[in-house]
């Protein structure tokens, strides 16, 4: 038995693109600003988080590329679609976080190191730097919001994992204004600390983007809560004794199940698919995201 997603797919897929297009529209700006003022400011903080704008850019356009074919109709050799193309997109997304926390926590270390060697030839930033750096964390912050909104809407891996790395950027450039703010007044070595401890917090929220898009493809089974939720729902269906198996995963958006149930052995077939039969209704209705259920009976003999 089928169910339509939660929202309509031409509104899916609008909202959905929206999301990318303003994310890269933001990114194109941020990179060309950060680049300019980083470089005539001498900030290499801002020089350094303009460069991570940069490679969001090219991943935006790669995540676009991926949540356009995901919204492909399914055909002959897809039965469910392509919306398996969202997690990988955000696989994408989390292979350039963690490549991005590596290069900055890499850059952080080596400018500590040469503080402490007293080779740093790092004199302090412009103040109008600090600026662009605060309209930085501003955009980011509404960013966050809205994508994480969109993503949460339209249940799109893709687009949840783009409003993590929003967050990520609201660190990365909160760090650049403490380390601006630090080096006007004379501590020059907290710009790369600061940094290098962001860079953990964005390696972290990688390694977790990429453990959920890898679960997604590898058909990792729900978490309990969820089986919890499905056996719940089956279970207070008339006729169902008891719950033998519940296997279930993602598609994309989608949630997929097969459930088998024990019914009382003494009833006809009829009577038994009847039983499944509202069993998958139940779970259609009780569930959100849930594309299709397959409920197979056994009988059990009561005593």
């Amino acid at each position: 038995m089928e169910k339509a997603a939660a929202l309509e797919s031409s509104e899916r897929i609008a909202v959905s693109n929206r999301a990318v297009s303003f994310a890269l529209a933001a990114n194109i700006l941020l990179a060309l600003l950060k680049t300019a003022v980083g470089i005539l400011g001498h900030s290499p903080a801002l020089l350094a988080d303009g460069i991570n704008s940069t490679s969001d850019v090219v991943y935006n356009i790669v995540v676009s590329i991926f949540v356009r074919a995901a919204h492909k109709p399914a055909d002959d050799e897809h039965p469910y679609g392509h919306t398996q193309f969202e997690s990988v997109g955000a696989l994408v997304v989390g292979a350039f976080i963690i490549t991005t926390a590596v290069t900055i926590f890499w850059d952080s270390i080596d400018s500590l190191f040469d503080f402490f060697k007293g080779t740093s030839e790092f004199t302090g930033s412009a103040s109008f730097t600090l600026y662009v750096a605060l309209f930085t964390v501003l955009l980011k912050g509404i960013l966050t919001i809205y994508t994480r909104k969109v993503g949460n809407k339209t249940n799109n891996p893709s687009i949840i994992a783009l409003a993590q790395d929003h967050r990520n950027d609201i660190f990365s450039a909160s760090a650049v204004v403490v380390g601006i703010t630090m080096s006007q007044l004379g501590y020059l070595w907290v710009d790369p600390l600061a940094g290098a401890l962001v860079a953990v917090v964005i390696l972290r929220t990688g390694l977790g983007i990429l453990r959920d898009s890898t679960d997604d493809l590898m058909d990792t089974l729900p978490g309990q809560a969820l089986n919890e939720k499905i056996k719940e729902l089956a279970v207070q269906v008339p006729g169902v004794e008891a719950i033998e198996s519940v296997k279930a995963h993602r598609f994309g958006q989608f949630l997929v199940i097969n459930l088998t149930i024990f019914v009382d052995g003494k009833i006809s077939v009829d009577e038994g698919n009847a039983i499944a039969d509202r069993v998958e209704e139940a779970l259609l209705n009780g569930i959100d995201y849930v594309r299709e259920v397959h409920v197979h009976f056994h009988s059990k003999t009561l005593t």
